[in-house]
């Protein structure tokens, strides 16, 4: 009797397991991301900040793109484009909307709990928002998807964590048909940008982002090798690189002005 009932809970947990992972596979139609980029062009300044504020003011219509992208999760009939545009502009969006849910803010950081566990319990792994009915936070997006499933260094330069020493937050939809172009776009002008990098050719010092995601970029080549595909002023093979200290203040048009 025991072994049987041992046997039907393990068949059961089984079966559900299945049962919720064919759920968040099964097919469903792409979402247009048109209202994304219509707000993304009326807010994102030409210097890369983000007026908040007016978010605030529209936030009906972001709220309504995010309540698009949890009912449309991606599928196994979605190409790999598809699915990377999806998860880059469900990371940016949700992002937008916790600040606009907690604005005003100084910093992103002011959401993390009180006492703040590195990787354990910040703001980025606090499960708040569901996408195909599953609860979700920012980390499984980029780590356990972006990061995990598609070997796809640029979108660190595509992503943005609402601070200012984030890549600048891009004033349009990825979208799948254009996206490799979109992140080597990105990737230029992340590199190049001199907030964020100091290319000096004696002594370069780069964001921390390729200090904690060394890895992502060093694929069968050095940093400097990865950094000298999109770099201006190339810098020499065996140079010694420093890493920027990170702004984590908001990215907002009004704390930058």
């Amino acid at each position: 009797m025991k072994r049987s009932m041992l046997i039907f809970l393990v068949s059961f947990v089984f079966m559900s397991c299945s049962q919720a992972e064919k759920t968040f596979a099964q097919s469903s139609a792409v979402p247009d991301h048109e209202g994304w980029t219509a707000l993304l062009e009326k807010y994102v300044e030409a210097d890369g900040l983000v007026n908040y504020q007016g978010f605030v003011n529209q936030k009906d219509q972001l709220n309504a793109y995010t309540q698009l992208l949890s009912d449309n999760p991606p599928a196994e009939n979605w190409t790999k484009n598809e699915q990377l545009a999806y998860w880059i502009n469900a990371y940016n969006a949700f992002t937008v909307k916790l600040i606009v849910d907690n604005y005003p803010l100084e910093s992103i950081k002011d959401l993390n709990p009180t006492i703040a566990i590195p990787m354990v319990s910040t703001i980025w792994n606090k499960e708040w928002f569901q996408i195909g009915g599953e609860d979700f936070s920012l980390d499984r997006i980029e780590h356990k998807i972006l990061r995990k499933d598609f070997d796809e260094p640029r979108i660190h330069f595509a992503v943005n964590c609402a601070s200012m020493s984030c890549p600048v937050l891009r004033a349009e939809a990825f979208e799948p048909d254009r996206i490799d172009q979109q992140l080597e776009e990105q990737a230029r002008i992340f590199i190049n940008d001199p907030l964020r990098n100091d290319l000096n050719p004696n002594k370069p010092r780069v964001s921390k982002i390729f200090s904690w995601f060394t890895g992502d970029f060093t694929n069968g080549q050095t940093l400097v090798e990865f950094l000298n595909r999109y770099a201006e002023s190339k810098l020499d093979p065996n140079v010694r690189l420093r890493y920027l200290d990170y702004d984590w203040s908001l990215n907002d048009q009004t704390e930058g002005n």
